[in-house]
């Protein structure tokens, strides 16, 4: 089999390492890839930016993969999906419409009142004036931009005078550009946050392991958001009960519910959810895989990916079955310093040889290119350390131990990935 995989960040790089372990596969096509996904076996990465979807359908009319693998958002809400469809080739994702589960918060937000889906009070605001005067009545309040904005969207603010800057922000001084054109203004809500991520066909839901992410930028959950700071498999806060509960309280309802309305949504659906004391409730939807929730996930897959990859995209997704390694496993982002706001760029990067030599650790590369013989930093997120351990302290040092030994100037990384768990005991 052939695979066309569209992207080049961790993410990608810990699918292109899962694909490019299966029997099934014949060659991986990556565009664009990155230095790391480049030395992954049967693996070739193609200078096609994931945005490109003419130069994507070029592409595919000249490799003819047997199915695409769509890892970043934006070319799922472009309609990567129908324009693969016009050439015969199946495609892991959402069609267009229903990929606005993500290209827009006002459309989740909707969608989940629509269907009675538990999550937060929300107004939604075209004019900053009445979104500071809503963002008053909350006191604390999220404030999110509508369209894709990267991860950073999502401004969290504890008194009304951080909304009234964090709407400036988005709605006056155009932050984000056109995603920032409206806003929702959501009730702030309290408790631990973790990730439900499943495969459906638009009818089977499929979960995958639990996980848990860190977006904030600093120790402690502090700083400004980010794509991403680290994630963990599995969380103990949505164990197999809980994750039981989302399924038939959240997924289902959503997966049904936009079939109701004309938009069959088939691929990867992903609730970032909130553990409050009322239950789970659904922060925000995804329609991918999460980065960097990926990594320690499929660091734990013991079954053959492409098999269900392919169920989802065909609809037979209720013949496959997942099989996990019990052991939890730990991803620690490497980061450039100054992410998620500027940083450098074209830092040589050492000592990833070492690390990836080490037990149960695997590097996946983020932003990273090559230049000569050298890796350098291309990005914000540059890498992804993953390790397995007997337990998540055993996981969580082993991480650290293989992050110690990589090496480039201003590497910035948060000291405390899986504290959480840590801190149940």
């Amino acid at each position: 089999m052939r695979v066309l995989l569209i992207g080049g960040g961790g993410r990608e790089h810990a699918l292109a390492w899962k694909i490019a372990q299966s029997f099934e596969l014949k060659e991986l096509i990556c565009a664009p890839g990155n230095a790391g996904i480049a030395l992954e076996p049967r693996t070739t990465c193609v200078p096609v930016g994931a945005e490109d979807l003419n130069g994507l359908l070029t592409l595919a009319r000249e490799r003819k993969p047997d199915l695409v693998v769509v890892g970043p958002e934006a070319p799922l809400v472009l309609g990567i999906v129908e324009k693969m469809g016009d050439l015969g080739v199946p495609v892991v994702g959402p069609s267009r419409e229903a990929a606005m589960l993500e290209g827009s918060k006002v459309f989740a937000k909707q969608v989940m009142k629509r269907h009675g889906i538990p999550t937060a009070d929300f107004e939604v605001f075209e004019d900053a004036n009445r979104a500071v005067e809503y963002a008053r009545s909350l006191g604390r309040c999220v404030i999110k931009a509508d369209g894709l904005a990267a991860g950073k969207g999502v401004l969290i603010c504890s008194h009304a005078q951080e909304a009234e800057q964090a709407i400036s922000k988005v709605m006056v001084d155009r932050a984000f550009g056109e995603a920032g054109r409206r806003v929702v203004v959501e009730a702030l809500l309290e408790g631990e946050e973790a990730s439900c991520i499943a495969l459906t066909d638009g009818e089977e839901i499929l979960l995958l392991a639990s996980s848990q992410d860190h977006k904030r930028a600093l120790d402690g959950d502090r700083g400004l958001n980010t794509g991403g700071m680290g994630a963990y498999s599995p969380a103990p806060v949505l164990d197999e009960k809980m994750q039981a509960q989302v399924k038939e309280s959240i997924l289902k309802p959503t997966v049904a519910g936009m079939a109701s309305e004309g938009k069959e949504f088939r691929g990867i659906i992903y609730a970032g959810l909130m553990m409050t004391a009322d239950g789970p409730q659904v922060l925000e939807f995804n329609v991918r895989f999460g980065d960097p929730e990926t990594q320690p996930l499929l660091a734990r897959l013991r079954s053959d990916l492409i098999p269900a990859l392919m169920a989802s995209a065909e609809g037979s997704l209720a013949k496959i079955q997942l099989e996990w390694d019990p052991r939890p496993s730990v991803c620690v982002v490497m980061a450039s310093g100054g992410y998620p706001e500027s940083y450098p760029k074209g830092k040589v990067v050492t000592g990833l040889d070492q690390a990836a030599g080490m037990d149960d650790v695997v590097v996946f590369h983020a932003g990273t290119k090559k230049e000569g013989e050298a890796v350098v930093t291309s990005g914000g997120r540059v890498l992804g350390v993953t390790a397995l351990g007997k337990d998540i302290r055993g996981a969580v040092d082993r991480a650290y131990q293989a992050v110690e030994v990589i090496r480039f100037d201003q590497a910035h990384y948060r000291k405390d990935i899986a504290h959480r768990a840590l801190g149940r005991g």
